[in-house]
């Protein structure tokens, strides 16, 4: 039997489109695309996602999750999917592309991240679509020509 490699990093804002009902659009695409993702087994979280994740979902919707709920969220997310650590070599590799690319720090760390793990793709709605940097690409899975297949 094969095993699969996970190959993308699921970015923040997927995690708080599947819990944000004010685009019903938006909210199926993150939750299909977290789904699948999944279910493939290609995709992984880090720390920095999930605590981002916590904080935007109980302070920055319209309706926020109470923090218990969103407590209970971040669990699960950490019980069922890939939690990359967060390692000196990764803040520093960010910082270098904070300065190169003129990054903002949060989004270097994200793409620190990935190229230090060795993924080829950050799935998110914040970065050029399409744009590769040092062997990783951006995807937007929310852009209507996103193909879930180029992720294996």
């Amino acid at each position: 039997m094969t095993s699969v490699h996970p190959t993308c990093l699921v970015d923040t804002n997927l995690l708080v489109y599947a819990v944000d009902p004010r685009d019903a659009g938006k909210q199926r695409r993150a939750i299909t695309t977290l789904d699948n993702v999944h279910a493939r087994h290609i995709g992984v979280l880090s720390p920095q996602i999930l605590g981002e994740f916590f904080s935007a979902a109980t302070r920055k919707l319209p309706s926020p999750l109470t923090p218990l709920e969103a407590e209970r969220l971040v669990a699960d997310y950490i019980a069922s999917w890939p939690v990359l650590d967060l390692t000196a070599t990764i803040v520093q590799r960010a910082l270098r592309g904070l300065r190169r690319y003129q990054f903002s720090y949060w989004d270097a760390l994200v793409w620190a991240t990935a190229c230090e793990n060795g993924l080829s793709f950050v799935l998110s709605e914040d970065f050029n679509d399409g744009a590769m940097l040092e062997g990783v690409r951006f995807l937007n899975p929310f852009n209507q020509n996103f193909d879930l297949e180029r992720l294996q």
